[in-house]
């Protein structure tokens, strides 16, 4: 019932510059906190940023000063600016969230996650 699609990825050079975006749909009540993850190749998925319903906001310490999580509760969207790029940001960038969606008369809280989008970082 609830979908999240990501859209931004791509391929840059060191110290460039990337937004993310990432939209839910869905029969959505409420969105909690939203976040991104990242996966690169032979290591855990680690958490990059994360925003709660009250716009809080946490970060790696790895990207702390360089990214910056926001969201747009109007267009159920959750966005990842991400300056001066490094090549060791490369790794492919997933979209989570808590929400509450519509189950018939019901709302029941999952977590959801998006399809990762690339983020590739030459040096």
């Amino acid at each position: 019932q609830v979908q999240l699609v990501e859209s931004g990825g791509g391929l840059v050079q060191a110290g460039e510059s990337l937004r993310l975006s990432c939209a839910a749909s869905g029969s959505i009540f409420r969105i909690n906190a939203m976040g991104w993850y990242r996966q690169a190749p032979g290591k855990q998925r680690e958490l990059v940023a994360a925003i709660t319903g009250e716009d809080t906001t946490n970060y790696a310490d790895s990207v702390k000063g360089r990214f910056t999580i926001s969201r747009d509760n109007a267009k159920n969207t959750v966005y990842l600016q991400m300056n001066d790029l490094k090549p060791e940001d490369t790794a492919v960038y997933y979209c989570n969230a808590e929400i509450a969606a519509w189950i018939g008369i019901r709302r029941r809280t999952s977590d959801s996650w998006g399809q990762g989008t690339q983020v590739t970082v030459s040096s």
